[in-house]
């Protein structure tokens, strides 16, 4: 248990009918950055709500850096920093005086812990007058993620930090990220964009209250069973429906302004969907072969959930 960081096992967590987490099971190893992937619903803030003490499970149990998620709520919110999906920054504040009162929070030292936000901070140090409800969504992100390491915390619990930012902004996010987990600091970070995945140690992909598989990206992508082809096409949704009516596909979704199209048998291959598709007169949309993504991994695995 020395190298896990954080742990959980069984967790259930209802709300009346719902039910929001599955008896779900997990281990996060120390200093790396662990992804749970997945849409709205899927259980994350939920998950995260327990892991920050914020929430109690109706059974199961979870720690963090082996402080019980229950037991041991006052020490744990010392060493945890948590950034919340909607933004939970004082907006009439401005950016250095948000700063300043979660610094004060924890009795922390701004000028002590600046190495940890520096990279961050700067960005928004020019605006450091200006009231938070007023920054772009990307200097709101920034402001957040200071805040949240601002008292040195040693696991980090992002939840979609992405959500609603641009690309550019996107990318920055994951840069700093990667250069945060450098310093030794656990990440948790979930999010529903399937190509943020990659960029993760390890994932646990979760639908519906539970986790449908977990590794690293390259163990989840390498167990897709299908063999898998793209179809590049300005006809998507005729295509697709032709698709789904051929005999032997196990599966058709769109990606963008592609089709990626799962076969069920072995004998299936490139000429016979090919031909398929020249009898209904797609003769300019050529099959190709294509190595399967994280989304195509999901999608395999919800199907499989909602077959067995």
């Amino acid at each position: 248990m020395t190298d896990i960081s954080v742990y959980g096992e069984g967790l259930v967590k209802n709300y009346g009918k719902t039910e929001a987490l599955r008896g779900i099971s997990f281990s996060v190893n120390k200093g790396e950055i662990f992804g749970f992937i997945g849409p709205d619903g899927a259980g994350k803030t939920t998950l995260f709500r327990i892991l920050t003490t914020l929430l109690l499970p109706d059974a199961g149990d979870a720690s963090v850096e082996g402080f019980h998620v229950v037991k041991d709520f006052r020490h744990l919110r010392t060493i945890l920093g948590y950034m919340p999906g909607r933004f939970s920054l004082y907006q009439d504040l401005t950016v250095e005086e948000n700063l300043k009162f979660f610094a004060g929070i924890f009795k922390a030292d701004i000028s002590k812990n600046y190495h940890l936000i520096k990279e961050i901070y700067d960005q928004i140090a020019p605006f450091a007058k200006r009231r938070a409800g007023k920054l772009s969504g990307g200097m709101k992100q920034k402001l957040a993620l200071s805040c949240a390491l601002i008292h040195k915390p040693e696991v980090l619990i992002l939840d979609e930090p992405t959500t609603g930012v641009d690309a550019v902004s996107r990318r920055e996010f994951w840069e700093m990220l990667i250069r945060l987990k450098s310093q030794g600091i656990t990440i948790l970070v979930s999010t529903p964009y399937m190509d943020e995945a990659i960029l993760c140690d390890r994932v646990a992909l979760m639908q519906h209250g539970s986790i449908m598989a977990s590794g690293t990206p390259d163990e989840i992508m390498s167990s897709y069973p299908h063999r898998l082809f793209k179809i590049s096409t300005d006809r998507t949704l005729e295509l697709l429906s032709l698709i789904r009516k051929m005999n032997g596909i196990h599966s058709a979704e769109m990606f963008g302004s592609d089709i990626h199209l799962s076969v069920a048998d072995a004998e299936t291959g490139i000429e016979e969907v090919g031909e398929y598709l020249r009898n209904y007169g797609f003769t300019a949309e050529k099959p190709e072969e294509a190595k399967p993504g994280i989304e195509d991994c999901f999608i395999d695995f919800m199907k499989l959930n909602q077959t067995g």
